[in-house]
């Protein structure tokens, strides 16, 4: 088996050609937000990824394995709910229909359901109790297979360097309360 841990976004950087060159992997989300996994290429090696715990591997990204071969990922196509505005409500203009889908956005966030926006969908992973809410905003709700790039957002901000971000908010904070310590302690000493 061979072992990929370096990845590059949307193989930025490389030469198009080797890009489109290469074996590639193909992953549906359940694995892709994964930082360690095993797979096999199109060209039927073995691969096993280590990357640093909270990547997401998109698809378009590209995978170095250790002896210097790419691989292109590609998002496989899964079982996702489409979500789409309904049309045939009297009142279904443009805006409504966007109106619909932003609510529907929020709720499904509030949740904190992985998400895949689009101007006129949203796709999330099936389950029948949010479909059914859904169709209750009066949403068309579709079970397809297309490929899943849930957005980043709130997963991009923790997953990016968590060791790094955390280590270096836990310094600041010390220093905060250090500093706050002290004026603690002179406000007490005059009151």
């Amino acid at each position: 088996m061979i072992q990929a841990s370096k990845l590059i976004p949307q193989g930025q950087g490389l030469a198009p050609v080797l890009v489109r060159r290469a074996a590639h992997l193909e992953l549906d989300w359940d694995v892709r937000q994964k930082s360690r996994f095993d797979a096999t290429a199109s060209n039927g090696r073995n691969v096993g990824v280590f990357l640093p715990r909270g990547s997401v591997v998109r698809g378009g990204d590209v995978l170095i394995t250790q002896d210097g071969s790419l691989l292109r990922v590609v998002a496989a196509p899964q079982t996702v709910l489409k979500i789409t505005a309904c049309t045939d409500h009297s009142h279904g203009h443009a805006h409504d229909s966007a109106f619909d889908l932003m609510r529907a956005a929020y709720h499904l966030g509030n949740r904190h359901v992985p998400i895949e926006l689009k101007p006129d969908h949203l796709k999330i992973e099936p389950d029948h109790v949010l479909a059914d809410m859904l169709r209750a905003m009066h949403l068309t709700v579709a079970e397809v297979r297309e490929a899943f790039e849930p957005e980043g957002g709130a997963y991009a901000a923790h997953g990016g360097s968590p060791a790094g971000g955390h280590a270096h908010q836990g310094h600041d904070h010390g220093h905060d309360h250090a500093a706050h310590d002290k004026s603690d302690h002179h406000a007490h000493g005059h009151g």
